[in-house]
């Protein structure tokens, strides 16, 4: 889509970064940006402590909405995570105690300050939760006032809903009401904090504009709907997914080496999108990396895995796992930098079966896989070529520096560091 049509830096911005895919008014949302007074918000739902890569793109709308002027609304989904959203799902998501959601939107809440000045400016972000009004509601009094305004022919014919009939699987009556209530969140935003844009990805795109239909009949002022591609590597493999499973955001789920390396290990033709989807840098730069060519485009590589993994775990972590890298890689040195997995010293005693240790450090995610990585030359043990499956670990492996080195490929490593 053309940026020459929006005038707002905030339009501006997200067109030029690659961030717009679908908006319900875009000369109506222009204008509402020019006026200085857009307030838009993306709900997260609390299935787990942390948010993976693929929320990434919608934390960056809200970044770039609050760097040129508007008024970023986190909304935590402590009502609506009680019931499941269908969307791009399967099956039915596991049902969480209340205990369990709890504690998933406590450990969410710091990654939103990576990205976000929660300070108490015009523009600072807020974050609310939906169950402060979701939990309140009277069942008749909700299916009276609001649920009238909704045809169950339209939510029939959403893809959220559609998918799960073709195929055959079931969509309970809980899943069916999620998007009344994400509905319900926008219009109720929108008389608490006067948010008139929702924003979130292109698969979310029939329940925006579903709250944005309803905030009409219910006499709200005008609702904006803005999503963001799904993004798909050059390949067309779906992004964040790796062979060891979710691209976390929080340390404790996947240190900030392991996530520079989810960034080095970027194709070649999607460097420069993703440098200006996931970082900060000017575009100038980024077109100048983007031109690099041949095995130059390894040190593009370089820059956004250290800008992108600054802007989570600040500058220092994102050194310091550059700085691992190169030691791994250039000098074949064995840093302490690298993820590390601690093993009783008596289990190393005893002997620990080779395929076993690949699994505990969560570098394959089987023994069966672990056994084909060995037929394919794929597993090192401090940089030798595993190739007896039926191999065992001791304290004889244990290199200088106190750990055993596991290597899957050329890219990822583990230390097995006896504790």
């Amino acid at each position: 889509m053309s940026d020459a049509s929006v005038t707002s830096d905030f339009l501006h911005t997200l067109t030029e970064r690659g961030y717009l895919h679908q908006c319900s008014d875009l000369a109506g949302l222009d204008q509402k940006a020019l006026s200085g007074d857009l307030k838009a918000y993306v709900g997260y739902d609390c299935t787990g402590p942390s948010l993976h890569v693929g929320h990434l793109l919608s934390i960056m709308m809200l970044h770039w909405m609050q760097k040129t002027g508007g008024k970023p609304i986190v909304l935590m989904g402590g009502g609506t995570t009680r019931v499941g959203d269908p969307s791009g799902k399967d099956e039915t998501r596991k049902v969480l105690t209340l205990e369990q959601i709890e504690a998933n939107k406590d450990s969410l809440k710091d990654t939103f300050s990576r990205f976000l000045d929660f300070g108490d400016s015009g523009t600072g972000a807020i974050m609310v939760d939906n169950a402060e009004w979701l939990t309140k509601l009277n069942y008749i009094d909700f299916l009276r006032d609001v649920g009238r305004h909704f045809s169950v022919n339209r939510m029939l014919s959403m893809d959220s809903v559609k998918m799960r009939i073709d195929r055959e699987q079931e969509l309970s009556f809980l899943e069916f009401n999620y998007m009344c209530l994400q509905s319900y969140d926008f219009v109720e935003l929108n008389r608490r904090f006067g948010c008139s844009l929702q924003m979130g990805g292109s698969d979310q795109w029939g329940n925006i504009v579903t709250g944005v239909d309803l905030g009409r009949r219910m006499g709200t002022s005008q609702l904006y709907a803005l999503t963001c591609p799904l993004i798909t590597t050059a390949s067309g493999a779906k992004m964040g997914k790796t062979a060891s499973g979710a691209v976390w955001l929080k340390a404790d789920m996947m240190q900030p080496y392991g996530y520079w390396q989810f960034w080095r290990n970027t194709e070649d033709a999607d460097v420069g999108r993703f440098l200006r989807l996931f970082t900060l840098l000017g575009l100038d730069e980024i077109a100048r990396l983007e031109r690099l060519g041949g095995a130059e485009i390894n040190e593009a590589k370089k820059v956004l895995a250290t800008e992108a993994t600054a802007l989570l775990h600040g500058r220092e972590a994102a050194d310091i796992a550059s700085e691992t890298a190169r030691k791994t890689f250039e000098d074949g040195a064995v840093s302490d930098d690298l993820p590390t997995v601690s093993i009783a010293a008596a289990e190393l005693t005893a002997g620990v079966g080779v395929l076993a240790a690949f699994v505990r450090a969560g570098l394959v995610g089987s023994t069966g896989e672990a056994r084909r990585q060995v037929k394919g030359g794929g597993l090192k043990v401090n940089d030798a070529t595993v190739s007896d499956e039926r191999a065992t670990l001791s304290e004889a492996d244990i290199a200088e520096g106190g750990a055993i080195k596991l290597s899957l490929g050329r890219k990822k490593h583990v230390l097995l560091r006896p504790d």
